[in-house]
């Protein structure tokens, strides 16, 4: 279930967590440990990175909390970079399928944008 009050870049991240999921249940075995596990993992290190960086509170006064939000939220970047660049190997080593690898193409570039404004509003939000 979604909350109202959700970040839409962590609805966006869950989307695509689920996404990733729901086809690497059907790839071939063979690659079980090595593609599937990597996607998987990656897509819900991205959420928790989402949700840890959601959870350090910032505002006036709270200036040192920045950068703590701001690691967790580069952290969600780099797993998204880290996905894209696994799916592609897992399209070209028919673990997914091309459609498959281009949806996650297309939802982790979305969620990276997301993930980018969302860094910029907090810069804009705390500075003088």
């Amino acid at each position: 279930m979604i909350s109202k009050s959700e970040l839409l870049v962590i609805t966006k991240a869950k989307d695509l967590c689920n996404y990733v999921i729901t086809i690497t249940q059907k790839s071939p075995k063979q690659f079980r440990f090595t593609f599937v596990s990597r996607l998987q993992n990656l897509s819900l290190d991205v959420i928790e990175n989402l949700f840890r960086a959601n959870d350090v509170f910032i505002a006036k006064g709270h200036e040192k909390n920045i950068p703590q939000r701001l690691n967790f939220q580069h952290k969600a970047l780099t797993s998204l970079k880290l996905l894209a660049y696994i799916a592609e190997i897992s399209m070209t080593q028919s673990c997914i399928l091309l459609k498959q690898y281009e949806q996650i193409a297309k939802q982790t570039t979305e969620c990276q944008r997301l993930v980018g404004a969302w860094i910029n509003s907090d810069k804009k939000r705390l500075s003088p």
